[in-house]
């Protein structure tokens, strides 16, 4: 696995509307702000609801608007029918205690510096998300990536 594919950060959904002015310019449409967040971004988590929602032509048109590294999260639910594709990951509860961790519950910088490294020894991914879009807290982690080199 290359060290790219250890960490990956994203939010909970993508349409955040505080955003607008701040992450994405406020003249972007509507029907690209997936395709902008997916240049910053390695993953999104959708919940159960949001996924339900989701049409087969929605999905479709993700899968086609992000990069093949992209990966799309959903909370568990079993009555889900999502697309089968590698980048569609229905996460189960035990999956999520070992891969998922919530930014807002990662504790400090130097803690989360510890998962990232285990991670990276054992070679399975972790996700880093923002359930608020808090910008701040992940360019802090992206910049916490880059100094170790993932």
């Amino acid at each position: 696995m290359a060290s790219t594919d250890i960490l990956y950060l994203g939010t909970q959904d993508w349409r955040h509307p505080a955003w607008r002015g701040r992450f994405y310019p406020d003249d972007l449409p509507d029907d690209w702000l997936l395709s902008y967040y997916n240049n910053h971004f390695q993953s999104v988590y959708l919940t159960a609801e949001q996924a339900a929602a989701a049409t087969p032509e929605d999905w479709a048109t993700w899968l086609v608007d992000t990069l093949e590294r992209f990966v799309f999260l959903v909370e568990f639910d079993e009555t889900l029918n999502l697309p089968a594709s590698p980048r569609v990951r229905l996460v189960q509860p035990d999956w999520a205690a070992r891969h998922l961790c919530w930014l807002e519950a990662a504790g400090d910088l130097r803690a989360l510096s510890q998962r990232i490294a285990a991670h990276a020894a054992s070679g399975e991914a972790l996700f880093i998300l923002s359930r608020t879009g808090d910008l701040a807290g992940l360019d802090q982690v992206a910049e916490l990536r880059q100094v170790m080199g993932y």
